[in-house]
């Protein structure tokens, strides 16, 4: 995928061009320092599919920009790349694929584009006729909402219409009572004003889904409303359908479930933290940490080490007390011979337990560091001799 740089300091485009050329799949076409260029280079070009995008720039803003984006109809997927965390809900409006905020690590930077490659993936794989003439629908769920065809995307009208329909959406094909969408949406409100917010949101939402033809999929019905879809395509469904599939990883299939993962772009939803969709959003997570760590343990059998350690310290980074991701850590470090990466890994961990819920790690983990730290020093003694 082809991606371009627009931001008026010329020393972020060489820190973005270090970290972009890491991902395999992606290629910086071009680099710009004001919009105009970057605007009339994307008119020039058809096969450029997201552009990363500073908000703070001399005569037009990257909001601006976003903005005119947007009511072209242009397909590529724009990411923020700013200082500013106060702009965020004025992009979310404007319906960009993420927001990331300066210094952005290579991590998060891969989860966004990550998020792209899966939205290009499906819409650039083969389809039924049905699904061409129609347009295929396809909804990523994981790090925010986004919903888009061949044709254009979903531009929210506020941010309570897209809340309407990821509740919808988690719900879809079932009528969901408007008593029950006033009480997890509108909380807290007097009922005669959630009950007039709930009517303007649902008005919102339908104007929302109108450009791609979707008006009708919100259906009034026994005083509640059904959201219907004709075979989308949405990432956290998939995910966990191709997850289930994968009951074991292997050398044969390994690479796959690596694809796999990178579904996984961020939490159900985002950080918009919806409270009715906790349980959901902790059963994604949940998931996607097992599979991670089956996908690790496949790679450490082949004794792709580097693979392996990648995917566990970004699991260790969103929970550092899963034992299971410090176990595989320990294996690792033994695998190579790094007995002071060993040391760290455990001596960190039985640190961060003491400090934060005042436990030891289990009997199994001391064991296992035992056991460990025995082979590192026999393999030692046996390179002396």
């Amino acid at each position: 995928m082809k991606v371009i740089l627009v931001d008026d300091d010329p020393t972020m485009h060489l820190i973005l061009r270090k970290m972009l050329v890491k991902i395999p799949e992606v290629q910086v076409a071009g680099a710009f320092t004001n919009t105009k260029s970057a605007a009339d280079f994307l008119s020039e070009s058809i096969d450029i599919g997201l552009a990363f995008v500073d908000i703070s720039m001399p005569e037009e803003s990257g909001m601006a920009f976003a903005a005119k984006m947007g009511s072209s109809g242009s397909l590529v997927q724009l990411v923020f790349v700013t200082s500013h965390k106060e702009f965020a809900l004025e992009a979310y409006e404007l319906s960009v694929t993420d927001y990331l905020v300066k210094p952005v690590s290579q991590e998060r930077l891969e989860r966004a584009v990550n998020k792209v490659l899966a939205i290009h993936k499906v819409l650039q794989s083969p389809v039924s006729e049905a699904a061409e003439s129609s347009g295929r629908l396809v909804i990523t769920a994981f790090g925010d909402v986004s919903v888009s065809n061949e044709a254009s995307r979903i531009k929210w009208i506020s941010r309570k219409c897209a809340e309407l329909f990821a509740y919808l959406l988690l719900h879809r094909g079932k009528r969901i009572p408007r008593s029950r969408l006033v009480a997890d949406i509108f909380g807290g409100m007097h009922q005669t004003s959630a009950d007039k917010y709930l009517n303007t949101t649902v008005y919102q939402l339908r104007k929302s889904l109108e450009p791609l033809g979707l008006r009708e999929a919100i259906l009034s019905e026994n005083d509640g409303y059904t959201l219907e879809l004709k075979d989308p395509v949405i990432d956290y469904a998939e995910f966990e359908k191709q997850t289930m599939m994968l009951s074991v990883i292997e050398g044969g299939n390994v690479e796959a479930a690596q694809q796999i993962e990178r579904l996984y772009t961020g939490d159900l939803f985002g950080d918009k933290a919806y409270v009715w969709a906790i349980y959901e959003t902790e059963r994604y997570a949940k998931l996607y940490a097992s599979f991670v760590v089956r996908v690790a343990a496949a790679l450490i059998t082949l004794r792709d080490t580097n693979a392996a350690s990648k995917l566990l310290l970004k699991l260790n980074e969103r929970n550092p007390l899963d034992e299971s991701v410090i176990h595989h850590l320990m294996v690792i470090r033994e695998m190579t011979g790094d007995k002071k990466g060993l040391t760290a890994v455990y001596g960190d961990y039985v640190r961060l337990l003491n400090r934060e819920l005042g436990i030891r790690p289990s009997e199994e983990l001391i064991h296992l560091n035992d056991l460990l730290m025995s082979r590192l020093t026999d393999k030692k003694n046996i390179i002396v001799r």
